[in-house]
């Protein structure tokens, strides 16, 4: 009896043994995999919602990088910056020399290097972020600073001189967005594309020296060298405008890589109120200037002695990404020589509803970037009527192949000495021409050709448009941050 009590008493205890540790095991799973839950959900919170549940003993040390550090990278890059340098300064001089060319302002008759170099100092990548948001491409968004020791001189010609500048103390602060097409054979990239993101903004810091004169020999002539820069930075490298460069010898189609229009945007310019005065004796002769890209700029006519005009004209522009790209506009006071800026404002075409009419009545701003401007005081406002349509496939590639027709028709305007610069602005008859609109729809196709013939002829005899200076967004290259606020609503219907 005693030898079957202890083999039933061991069986027994042999099995609550296993029982428990099964018990034990079932438990840790269980906790374990609420601990990874747990785990899950804290990786989806970001540093606010941490603030939150933490409250004051939030502890500072933790951050959320979104940039991977490539030091690495930048040993490498600093080795390798006197060879890549020297290829740089030739591919700059041959591809920024002719973009110099058409956003060249008028009064500036030649933009050229005179000397390029990139000097000594690589620049520094700060972090990469690497995504697939799209199958087949590979995104790549590169932190880059730059605070080298070039030495570009620029030689400016103008009408009454001609004068070297020299950009010293340049700084680059951007983020680089380099997409990579993937390709099946070898090298496995069939094209490369670039741009500078829009946010952060990109920001260039530089001081404009005369070599052996003076820059008050062209007066304006900072300014126009700013404004130049910003718009082809803006125009040309910051997203959604992008360089798409094919690589590897393979024939490939990149057409789905390229910006194309997205809509056209009917803009009818109604009248301004309150504006503020120019001049000394009189009163303003204001005009206004329409654009969302430098390159097609359109003009209302001047209304004479007039702070309060009314011009109740149309124009139709192209827009190519509607939630980044905003419609400029600009008063300006029509005088001899250079005509006086009364006023700017924006409107970000993301506040629009497609095919919705509005009427809005914005405020103008003494300029687009109120960080510099001390002088606050009202400049009135201008009211617009505004209509945005959303292009069909068919309307895009109508509007894309116009869009090329006209750029080459400005540029024949310059060469034949109708207009001063690709960025001029262009008056009323020219505007549904050069708007890149009318075969995308709106049925005015036939009468292109025309409306360029007509601005043409009247270019010529009043030829008022030579040595203006119309300038887009201008950036300030002494501060480190700038601030382009929205247009300020003041009514809409």
């Amino acid at each position: 009896m005693g030898l079957i009590s202890g083999i039933m008493m061991g069986m027994i205890f042999g099995i609550g043994i296993m029982a428990g540790w099964q018990h034990m095991m079932r438990y840790r799973s269980r906790k374990r995999i609420a601990k990874a839950v747990d785990v899950k959900l804290m990786a989806s919170l970001n540093r606010d919602d941490l603030k939150k549940i933490c409250g004051d003993k939030f502890p500072e040390w933790i951050s959320f990088p979104v940039f991977e550090q490539v030091k690495w990278l930048n040993k490498q890059l600093s080795k390798l910056w006197p060879f890549v340098a020297d290829a740089g300064e030739a591919i700059i001089k041959d591809s920024v020399e002719p973009i110099l060319e058409d956003y060249r302002p008028p009064g500036i008759s030649s933009l050229k290097f005179s000397k390029l170099s990139l000097g000594t100092v690589a620049p520094k990548i700060e972090g990469i972020r690497v995504q697939n948001l799209k199958k087949g491409q590979i995104i790549m968004d590169i932190d880059l600073r730059w605070g080298g020791d070039p030495n570009i001189v620029i030689e400016v010609d103008a009408v009454v001189a001609s004068i070297p500048i020299q950009l010293k103390d340049l700084q680059v602060f951007t983020v680089i967005r380099v997409i990579f097409q993937l390709a099946e054979e070898i090298p496995c990239i069939s094209a490369v594309v670039v741009a500078l993101l829009s946010e952060p903004k990109p920001r260039i810091d530089y001081t404009l020296k005369a070599v052996g004169g003076s820059l008050t020999a062209l007066p304006g002539l900072s300014d126009m060298i700013e404004d130049t820069v910003d718009s082809i930075v803006t125009d040309m490298l910051e997203w959604p405008h992008r360089i798409v460069v094919p690589i590897g010898g393979i024939p490939v189609d990149t057409s789905d890589l390229e910006l194309k229009p997205q809509g056209k945007l009917t803009v009818t310019v109604m009248r301004a109120t309150n504006l503020k005065n120019q001049e000394m004796i009189g009163k303003s002769d204001p005009y206004v200037v329409v654009y969302i890209r430098p390159l097609f700029k359109f003009k209302t006519k001047t209304i004479d002695n007039n702070l309060n005009p009314v011009w109740d004209e149309t124009f139709e522009l192209i827009a190519e990404d509607k939630e980044t790209q905003s419609l400029l506009l600009e008063v300006l006071d029509e005088d001899i020589g250079e005509d006086d800026r009364m006023g700017v404002t924006k409107l970000p075409l993301n506040e629009l509803e497609s095919d919705t009419p509005k009427e809005i009545e914005l405020r103008l701003l003494p300029k687009y970037d109120m960080l510099k401007i001390k002088d606050k005081k009202d400049r009135g406002t201008i009211t617009i009527k505004i209509l945005y349509h959303e292009f069909n496939k068919k309307e895009q590639l109508a509007a894309l192949e116009e869009e090329k027709r006209v750029i080459e028709e400005r540029k024949q305007l310059k060469a034949e000495g109708v207009i001063g610069s690709s960025m001029e602005a262009l008056d009323g008859a020219a505007a549904l021409a050069a708007s890149g609109a009318g075969a995308a729809g709106s049925g005015i196709g036939a009468g292109l050709g025309a409306g360029v013939r007509v601005v043409r002829s009247g270019l010529n005899k009043t030829k008022k448009f030579m040595g203006r200076t119309f300038t887009g967004q201008s950036t300030n290259h002494k501060k480190s941050d700038s601030h382009s606020p929205p247009a300020s609503v003041v009514h809409q219907d």
